[in-house]
Order: C-alpha cells, then structure tokens, then sequence
C-alpha cells in the first residue's frame, strides 16, 4: 500500500485541541469537523489541503486529550498519512482505529519540509520525499495493521473479518 501527496509541516507538541478545537467537539460527524482541522494552528489549511497530501510535525504530535475527534478530522480533511519524530500515544492508537496512517521517522520529520512532495510505501515503510530525492526508513506496517487501515478502521475491520 503507498500514499503519495504534499506535506504540510508543523512542529513539536501539535496537541488535539490545535488539530480540533475544543470549541467543535459538539460533534462527531468527520465531515463537519474536517472543517476546521488545524485552524488554530494554520488557518488556511482547509483550503490548502488536497486529498492525498501528508502532514509532517516534529515530536509528540496528537498529544492532549485521548478523543478520536483529532485524528478523524485530519483523516476528513484529506491528508493519507501523518508523518512525525513521535506520536503521543493514545493518538497512535486513535490513528490506527480509525484508519489513518501514521509513521514515526525522525529523521524524514527533521528534513521534508512544506510542500514538498512524498511517497509513502507502508509494506517497507520508505519515506522517499519526490522534490528532494531523498529517502527515509520508516517502521513498516505490520499486515495486520494495514488491514485495518485499508478497511478504515478497527471496527469496519472486526465486521469484515468476522462476519458470521
């Protein structure tokens, strides 16, 4: 599986309530809060993003709150990977049950920068960033977390593999 796009780059500690305002947590529905994912931190990143591309962030990315809201507003806004030196844990496992991938790699994180176009292979966890021709080694995802992502979420995934 390989998701290609342009990054949007941020920094250290990008904490859930700049990915999602608390004051939008009044609802659950992707597309409503794809809406104003990251307009505390970039406000015009709604209009910016394309489907496809990726943000890049330095360390401790999703930290804050434990709700699935953040991750799920960066899936509907578009973006088909986050890339970033650490995630915060509980937003690792958001990420993953709700289908968006995510891939720590601290040297890709420190070195692509806004605009730059990337290629993200999950089965090898190659980061080959297309502008620079640089490339970058990853954790692959392990089979089973693909599946997951693929069928867009844990719980589309559960449904599928053991339907009666």
């Amino acid at each position: 599986m390989q998701v290609h796009g342009m990054v949007h780059k941020y920094g250290n500690n990008v904490d859930t309530d700049v990915i999602i305002p608390a004051r939008y947590l009044n609802s659950s529905d992707g597309k409503e809060l794809a809406k104003h994912c990251m307009e505390d931190i970039d406000k015009e990143f709604v209009q910016k993003v394309t489907p496809g591309d990726i943000i890049v962030a330095g360390k401790n990315f999703g930290c804050g709150s434990s709700r699935e809201h953040a991750p799920l507003s960066i899936k509907c806004a578009g973006i088909s990977c986050v890339i970033a030196e650490t995630f915060a844990r509980i937003f690792y496992r958001n990420a993953i049950n709700i289908g968006l991938p995510i891939i720590e790699c601290p040297e890709a994180a420190k070195e692509i920068e806004s605009q730059d176009k990337v290629l993200i292979d999950f089965d090898s966890g190659i980061i080959y960033n297309q502008t620079k021709n640089t490339q970058y080694k990853g954790q692959a995802f392990p089979e089973f977390m693909q599946k997951i992502i693929k069928t867009e979420g844990l719980m589309n995934y559960i449904n599928q593999t053991y339907k009666d």
